[in-house]
């Protein structure tokens, strides 16, 4: 197999990054000020620690809120095809929503869409 196509993508994927990051260190601004390494929220100097744990639970619902938010968007090519395939689509878009409508019941049934 001749892998020169493979090695060449590779080796110039590498150069590139490469050069972006050096032409970014000689070219780009220094400030080593005190205040530079300091946190900054709105002005307002933090108060305690600002390494604080957040919850799954965000994480887990902004994947959810993603997971349905792309099965919607798989409903707009079927709604503009659905007349050429006519009851098949009709089922299979069926099947997926009735997929989709579980998803969400266990979801809800297990707590994940409650914010705590």
């Amino acid at each position: 197999m001749n892998f020169t196509l493979l090695i060449t993508v590779l080796l110039t994927a590498i150069t590139l990054v490469v050069a972006a990051y050096v032409i970014a260190k000689l070219i780009g601004p220094r400030s080593y000020a005190k205040v530079k390494g300091e946190p900054y929220e709105s002005g307002i100097p933090t108060r305690g620690s600002s390494w604080l744990p957040i919850s799954v639970g965000f994480y887990l619902f902004a994947i959810l809120f993603l997971m349905f938010d792309v099965e919607t968007v798989f409903l707009y090519p079927w709604a503009v095809v659905v007349k050429e395939f006519g009851a098949m689509a009709l089922l299979s878009i069926g099947f997926f929503l009735v997929v989709l409508v579980l998803g969400l019941a266990y979801a809800w049934r297990k707590g994940d869409l409650e914010w705590k």
